[in-house]
């Protein structure tokens, strides 16, 4: 295997920095979704309903999961304009 120049290690450094960037993001607003607004915050959200459930019930139960699977498209999105962006994609 050959050596990297100096920006090739720049542009690699850079890459997995601004996914890291994604991944934290996305794992932030799944905890606030599922622990902050389906336990923390609960008891004041359940004073509102959605379908005739308590609100802080409905993101325990089915908000994080719905939130968790919008996560996985953004990602998939997010990644193959980064992955176009550094040159790396599979297309």
């Amino acid at each position: 295997m050959s050596e990297m120049t100096p920006s090739q290690q720049e542009s690699r450094h850079l890459y997995w920095r601004k996914n890291l960037k994604i991944i934290l993001w996305s794992l932030a607003i799944w905890a606030f979704v599922s622990l902050g607004l389906g336990i923390v915050f609960a008891e004041p959200l359940n004073n509102l309903s959605i379908g005739g459930y308590p609100l802080g019930f409905w993101f325990a139960q089915q908000g994080a999961i719905y939130t968790f699977l919008i996560l996985i498209f953004f990602y998939a999105w997010r990644m193959n304009r980064l992955d176009r962006e550094f040159g790396v994609d599979e297309e």
